[in-house]
């Protein structure tokens, strides 16, 4: 079965605020065996969402769509599908207590405008809003559907889960089920080459993606069952691994940050960072990960050579003689982070962030990570070779990257 996807809010085309239903949605469509043709947002205009709703609904069996249920004059959405649909609003008398409820519990008054949240499509399907005011709804028009829901994600996402998810699996015949293999050190075109073959294939399908630092292959199958499909990915992720193994970092894994932090509480170890020219951003990616409490204690953002120098205990004459851009400097920096926090293992980073040359010459992007454990010391030098506009945030996030992944390597020797 078809679907798409509309976004309806003026506020969402303006920019004032993420659209994360879209991406959310397309995701739980996917795995459902749903197959999602289009998205789009549209504002609060009547006229605009009309003639996309039939445009929509002329393409695809089934049509998903966020926002608009307010109680708002500018809250139409509802209105609008029961007109292009043909169907009668009526008041849901259930619904309007369950709203006035909402307001009890909260010890507020529910004004009159509330009211109209409790009008449903007649003879459509309803679904409980248990974290706000607006119902969401199905509606059905000569085996077509349009299924709305509040824009808010903390009301949206337990509706679709709780009760939407439910309802589409009796609506769909197959599951598609991805996993995501991701690699570290290899480009995405390198790494393209090297599975050419498999990015042919129907079922299951292989797409690279690209982010920065790294390249992402994303294996998709379709079959009855999850189970199914999930065999039939592992097969061709068998095959990927014996082509570019010793680059894949993790399958199914959020990031490097993620992997990690697994292999730190495997481990039973704990990390430390010193940082300079990505100014904790290597911190905050660890600690957006939950627990990374267990296996992270200790950070310092040590942009300043005096830091460096009176903290860290790196030498004034390794900064004379290397400059504090340096794989000594590096080395230095993740042996004093890791004495100084007593962990397991101690990570540096320094370099030019850029975008314009260092006063030496030396290029934006040059940048050196170091580990340093009971193993030893060991520095990587990196070049990006990006300088310039918009190559700040792209190489303190490369060298976060690769800092985290020279770690990861360390803890699995």
């Amino acid at each position: 079965m078809n679907c798409e996807i509309i976004c309806v809010g003026t506020e969402i085309l303006l920019g004032d605020i993420l659209n994360t239903n879209t991406q959310y949605l397309s995701q739980q469509m996917a795995a459902l065996g749903f197959n999602v043709l289009h998205q789009c947002v549209v504002g609060d205009n009547a006229a605009r969402l009309a003639e996309q709703l039939r445009e929509s609904l002329a393409r695809s069996e089934l049509v998903l769509l966020t926002g608009g249920l307010g109680p708002t004059a500018d809250d139409i959405t509802k209105e609008v599908c029961c007109e292009v649909m043909g169907a009668e609003l009526v008041l849901d008398e259930e619904e309007l207590e369950k709203i006035r409820s909402y307001f009890e519990r909260r010890g507020r008054v529910m004004v009159a405008e509330n009211k109209k949240q409790a009008f449903v499509p007649k003879n459509g399907k309803v679904f409980a809003n248990s974290h706000g005011t607006a119902p969401g709804c199905a509606i059905e028009r000569d085996g077509r559907y349009a299924i709305l829901m509040p824009g808010p994600p903390r009301e949206m996402r337990p509706m679709f889960e709780q009760q939407i998810k439910p309802w589409l699996l009796e609506k769909s015949d197959s599951v598609i089920f991805s996993r995501m293999v991701r690699t570290f050190g290899i480009g995405e075109s390198a790494m393209a080459a090297k599975v050419a073959d498999l990015l042919d294939g129907v079922n299951p399908t292989v797409a690279p993606y690209a982010k920065d630092g790294e390249a992402l292959l994303r294996v998709t199958a379709k079959a009855a069952t999850q189970e199914t499909a999930a065999q039939q990915c592992d097969e061709v992720i068998e095959k990927i691994r014996e082509r570019i193994g010793q680059y894949i970092y993790g399958i199914d894994v959020n990031g490097l940050e993620f992997a990690v932090v697994e292999q730190l509480k495997k481990t039973g170890k704990k990390v430390a960072f010193a940082e300079s020219c990505t100014g904790g951003l290597i911190a905050k990616r660890i600690t957006d990960v939950p627990g990374a409490s267990e296996v992270f204690e200790y950070g310092v953002v040590c942009y300043a050579n005096k830091v460096k120098i009176d903290l860290l205990g790196v030498r004034p004459e390794t900064i004379e003689a290397y400059t504090e851009v340096s794989r000594e400097c590096a080395a230095e920096m993740a042996q004093g982070v890791r004495r100084l926090s007593g962990a397991e293992l101690g990570v540096s980073v320094t370099g030019f962030a850029g975008p314009d040359p260092a006063p030496d010459g030396r290029p934006a992007g040059l940048i050196y990570v170091g580990v340093d454990s009971a193993n030893g010391t060991v520095v990587r030098e990196l070049n990006t070779g990006r300088g310039g506009e918009g190559s700040r945030d792209y190489n303190r996030t490369v060298a976060a990257s690769n800092a985290l992944h020279l770690a990861l390597e360390e803890l699995r020797r």
